[in-house]
């Protein structure tokens, strides 16, 4: 029988697999169990005191049969198999533990008291060692070999509980979700009870209930709208914009790990598609930065923004590039230190445009580069951070493939930073040229010169912004802040009010209330800028807002709106 110096002990095995992984207490390194196989007792003695340093533990078999008893009982991180034994060999019992699914893995090492034949050096190849050694041993080298297969096994477990916790996390998640599904449903119902007494009928929102009520949006959204309803009644509180900060923040990851979650489901069931239309990078990099903004601010980190000179248009849908662009820049924000610098660069590259993404951070490890794009594949994060899922970067390469695109992962390795490329295939210039005739056909008239103050707390797209009214022959200014927006709209006296409702410190419509009790301003324009929706708002009505456009703001739209603000517009 087989004789063990120190034995770990193990969980049985229900099922008669590989045994339940016992959790690790922290600051503990287990034991690792070596199996050695030898029939003369003197040889075995020899080899457990020249491992004795290793920190292993050791099962001791004097022959074949003893050795298959042990591993049924237990996993070995690595069997020393003498060659020449009575009865089966080593290579027979190494021909029988190849034949074990559960063992087939296990490295084995095989002694040998003499100078193996070319031959014989291949059965047991075959058989499936790993590598020979010669008696009278070397302990050194026998230990060296020993310590490689106790790390390769260490790894192994350490990766099994990491699965097992991770099939833990993923059940409990999928029972909120159910919790979840069914609360939407009980909700639906009640919304729907109370709709269908409404005289206006063609504007029920039946169809909009019931495609939320099937998805988590629709409790998220409402956590999203309850954040923003705070905010707007405890401007000057600091320990409700406090809590509300942290409120907003956390429905915003959530949300955005929700969205992710649903588009997994949808990829695999094909269920997600596009709505393509001509899109111009910067209105995507605009929306991706909106997207990432609280993570960056939190981060104070730096984006450094690099884009064409000239427009460049690509066909595809906004919403999925943006947030393929955004999960880009999560990705860079959260993999880099505080304080850190994140590099955007959009270029044209023949009949593409590349759009790089590329931070200093923590980089990525060379075994882990070709599977970065994996679903649930994480590296080590900077300092401070949680690992999310581990889905943001293969849906970022999903999207960008279904536009025709390529997204690929460089780094230089731990320490050194990483760079993602996203290349997209431009509209062709014949599309491009049919595309401005058709504009130049359908422009409004020739914009007259008008003043217009750009309040915007995002210094990107206040830039931006403002090049763009310049070439429109407008006459602009900047403030990054309600209060500065007040001083400058005093001395500026602009007609036209282009209003971030998002300010910090003075709330937007705040700020246009105060702009409206101001003579000059009794005529001019105040136009909303919001990435909240569309809806009017008592609270925008009373502060004096005109107008209201949605993030990102399309070009054309309010180049049309300022066309008819200047018509109806009169000198005070």
């Amino acid at each position: 029988m087989a004789a063990a110096s120190s034995r770990a002990p193990r969980a049985p095995s229900p099922s008669g697999g590989n045994p339940t992984i016992p959790p690790l207490l922290p600051g503990v390194e287990e034991a690792v169990p070596i199996l050695l196989v030898d029939d003369q007792p003197a040889n075995l003695a020899a080899l457990e005191a020249t491992l004795a340093t290793t920190g292993c533990t050791f099962v001791l078999a004097r022959s074949a049969d003893d050795a298959l008893l042990a591993l049924l009982d237990q996993d070995f991180a690595a069997i020393v198999l003498d060659v020449m034994m009575p009865g089966m060999s080593g290579f027979e019992l190494a021909t029988m533990i190849r034949r074990r699914e559960r063992t087939r893995q296990v490295p084995i090492l095989f002694l040998t008291a003499r100078m193996l034949d070319q031959q014989d050096e291949l059965r047991g190849y075959g058989a499936g060692a790993v590598d020979y050694l010669t008696k009278p041993i070397d302990p050194q080298i026998l230990r060296a070999k020993i310590a490689v297969f106790v790390d390769l096994f260490r790894k192994r477990r350490a990766l099994s509980r990491m699965n097992l916790e991770l099939q833990r996390q993923i059940g409990e998640r999928q029972r909120m979700s159910d919790e979840l599904a069914r609360a939407n449903e009980e909700l639906e119902g009640r919304v729907t009870e109370r709709t269908a007494a409404l005289a206006e009928a063609g504007r029920r929102k039946d169809e909009f209930l019931a495609t939320l009520g099937h998805e988590l949006r629709n409790p998220l959204s409402a956590l999203r709208t309850a954040s923003e309803a705070l905010r707007l009644k405890a401007p000057d509180n600091a320990d409700l914009v406090t809590l509300q900060g942290v409120f907003q923040r956390q429905v915003q990851q959530l949300t955005r790990l929700t969205n992710d979650l649903l588009d997994v489901s949808r990829f695999t069931r094909d269920k997600l598609t596009l709505r393509r239309r001509r899109v111009a990078i910067a209105e995507i990099i605009n929306s991706a930065m909106e997207t990432v903004r609280p993570v960056v601010e939190k981060r104070e980190q730096t984006v450094k923004i690099v884009a064409p000179s000239g427009p460049v248009y690509v066909d595809g849908d906004l919403a999925r590039l943006s947030q393929a662009l955004a999960n880009l820049l999560d990705n860079a924000a959260r993999y880099s230190p505080q304080g850190g610098r994140i590099d955007l660069t959009a270029e044209l590259s023949g009949p593409h445009v590349l759009i790089k993404v590329g931070d200093y951070g923590t980089g990525i490890e060379r075994d882990l580069l070709p599977r970065i794009f994996d679903l649930f594949v994480q590296g080590q994060r900077a300092q401070g951070e949680q690992s999310g899922l581990g889905i943001g970067l293969p849906l970022a390469r999903r999207l960008t493939e279904m536009h025709g695109g390529t997204l690929t992962a460089y780094s230089a390795g731990p320490g050194r930073g990483s760079e993602f490329v996203v290349q997209l295939p431009v509209m062709a210039a014949a599309e491009q040229q049919a595309d401005r005739r058709a504009v130049q056909a359908a422009a409004p008239p020739r914009l007259a010169a008008q003043r217009v103050l750009i309040i915007e707390d995002n210094q990107d797209t206040a830039a931006m912004m403002d090049i763009m009214l310049k070439e429109w022959g407008q006459e602009t200014r900047i403030a990054y802040d309600g209060t500065t927006a007040l001083e400058v709209a005093n001395q500026f006296q602009p007609q036209v009010v282009l209003l971030d409702v998002g300010l910090p410190r003075l709330h937007g419509y705040e700020v246009a209330r105060r702009l409206r009790q101001q003579d000059w301003a009794r005529d001019a324009h105040v136009v909303a800028i919001t990435g909240w929706g569309l809806d009017a708002d008592r609270q925008g009505e009373a502060a004096g807002i005109d107008h209201r456009l949605l993030k990102p703001v399309d070009p054309v739209t309010l180049h049309a709106l300022l066309v008819r603000m200047q018509r109806s517009y009169r000198a005070g």
